[in-house]
């Protein structure tokens, strides 16, 4: 047993590093949601910046949206032309891909300042490439409501994670000192 520990410690190092930073960041998104009353950002401040920064960027390509509080449930719902297409809940504002991203970075981290600097450079591409994704969701939802599973469950769940995919690879491949990989 403690042969396989010896061979393994790398790659248990990388678990135990991903699972306790992935556990403390999700404690503190909750602890966030749980404090967020919601009064003056619906339903939580993030959520509904990523609504309003939605709403902006597709009134910035010349559609006519409006965005508002849901009244039934915790969202935000995105009206294009007088037409509910979508709604944008806490799940939709990238944090929990961000704090995925993040934890499997510091688990295979490089030198301090690079680990840094990669996780706020790749947290602000999900977090725009999310943005993107939503007003194209949107407009797609506008135009063929008919395609709404595959363009919501398929295609742009596929995108968001094969971003993260990519910025992970780029990450062991050229900044990460970490050679688990090479063992």
């Amino acid at each position: 047993m403690k042969s396989l520990l010896v061979k393994y410690k790398s790659v248990i190092r990388f678990i135990v590093t991903f699972l306790t930073v992935y556990g403390v960041l999700t404690i503190g998104y909750n602890v966030y949601l749980n404090m967020s009353d919601g009064s003056k950002f619906y339903p939580d401040y993030l959520t509904n910046l990523v609504a309003q920064q939605t709403n902006a960027l597709l009134n910035g390509v010349v559609y006519d949206a409006n965005v508002l509080p849901h009244p039934n449930e915790p969202s935000m719902k995105i009206i294009i032309n007088g037409k509910y297409v979508a709604r944008v809940i806490e799940g939709c504002n990238a944090i929990s891909i961000i704090i995925m991203f993040l934890s499997f970075i510091v688990a295979f981290a490089g030198k301090l300042k690079t680990t840094i600097l990669y996780g706020l450079a790749g947290s602000i591409i999900i977090y725009a490439f999310n943005l993107f994704r939503i007003v194209i969701l949107s407009i797609g939802l506008y135009h063929y409501p008919w395609r709404k599973e595959i363009l919501h469950n398929v295609i742009f769940p596929m995108l968001i994670y094969g971003t993260v995919f990519l910025l992970w690879m780029v990450w062991v491949n050229r900044f990460s000192q970490n050679k688990m990989l090479d063992e």
